[in-house]
């Protein structure tokens, strides 16, 4: 049977990819065609395009490019229609998916989505197009089942497909990272300042400026896949960083501490059982739009899942080198450590067990086999 994927970002890149082994294993004469990144392309399948091409973040950035997205749009329709797939799978990337879920439904393609839009957070009326455009919705947030049956739309909770993430990684010692990335013996405090450059740009030198005040420790950048070295080092200038390029999980697995961009990092720092201060700030003309929609009570995953401040979450104005510093000293302390840790492992036992891809592969694909 022939699927077309559509994901966007290096998280979606991830997911996507262990859902194609997942598909390819329950249908061995599966034919992918996908929008995603280098880990779906090394399972096999055709790239249409890569996420790389549309990383835009914020309201302000995607109206400087609505040229740019609107004809991404256009050619996903078009492209979808030549290859004529039995099954429209949309991962995540609600901005762009939901407008090409409600025409691929109007087409009459099967649509199924892994990882729901974040309806829960902001404008929950889209809930009435998600039940009109999509056949079936895999959820992977444990309260998303409850939200979803408020307004009488049946979605399947798969578990969360970064505990399969982490749990299959060949694991790596404390003393090989070092020696492989030239580091020293002082513990790590890893800093994942996001992936698109607004974010990069915005956090990470406020990060940065706690080198100085912290030197019984030394400070590894996690680089993304998406951006070069390049563009860290104009940030970086002379400060004495490290920096590792694609190795976020070995370094998360090795670190004493965190300072993270809210968004999927979050959750992957607490699923390590690392201590972390979740940092946000964005342009402020979005920011202000974003507060004006945004209902929840947190930001991160981890303070959601568990509904309570879990992780200290320092938003916008709130995210200074002072109140850093603060929090950061905070988590070093062995006392808040443990309790910390406590909540991790409470944390991971709502997640559920392993398996999120493959539940997803199934029931796609037996879905398919019933029409």
């Amino acid at each position: 049977m022939k699927y077309y994927i559509v994901a966007g970002e290096a998280s979606g890149d991830l997911h996507g990819s262990n859902l194609m082994k997942a598909l390819y294993k329950e249908d061995t004469n599966a034919e992918v065609r996908f929008w995603g990144g280098d880990l779906m392309s090394e399972v096999g399948g055709t790239l249409v395009k890569h996420y790389k091409e549309r990383a835009f973040m914020g309201f302000i950035e995607v109206l400087m490019n609505l040229t740019k997205v609107l004809g991404f749009i256009k050619f996903c329709k078009k492209d979808i229609a030549k290859f004529n797939p039995d099954v429209v799978v949309f991962i995540d990337n609600s901005g762009f998916n939901l407008r090409i879920a409600k025409w691929a439904k109007e087409q009459n393609f099967k649509t199924n989505y892994y990882i729901s839009p974040q309806v829960w957070a902001s404008r929950a009326s889209r809930v009435k197009d998600i039940k009109r455009d999509i056949d079936k919705m895999f959820v992977i947030l444990p309260f998303e089942k409850d939200f979803y049956k408020k307004y009488n739309y049946n979605v399947e909770f798969v578990g969360h497909p970064l505990i399969d993430g982490i749990a299959d990684r060949k694991q790596v010692s404390l003393t090989a990272f070092k020696k492989e990335h030239n580091l020293n013996d002082k513990p790590i405090i890893a800093l994942l300042p996001g992936s698109r450059k607004q974010e990069i740009t915005k956090m990470l030198s406020v990060m940065l400026s706690l080198v100085d005040d912290f030197s019984d420790y030394q400070f590894v950048i996690a680089g993304a896949p998406s951006q070069d070295f390049s563009f860290y080092q104009e940030i970086i200038g002379n400060r004495k960083v490290n920096f590792i390029n694609n190795k976020t999980y070995d370094l998360l697995s090795v670190s004493y501490a965190a300072l993270v961009a809210s968004g999927t990092a979050t959750l992957e720092a607490a699923l390590f059982k690392l201590p972390q201060v979740v940092c946000y700030k964005g342009s402020t003309i979005s920011y202000q739009i974003a507060k004006r929609i945004i209902t929840l009570k947190f930001i991160s995953l981890v303070n959601l899942i568990m509904d309570k401040e879990v992780v200290k979450e320092l938003i916008q104005n709130d995210f200074t080198k002072a109140n850093l510093k603060e929090e950061l000293t905070n988590i070093l302390e062995e006392k808040y450590r443990e309790k910390l840790f406590f909540e991790y492992y409470e944390l991971e036992k709502i997640l559920g067990g392993k398996g999120a891809s493959e539940h997803v592969a199934k029931q796609v694909v037996a879905d398919l086999k019933l029409v």
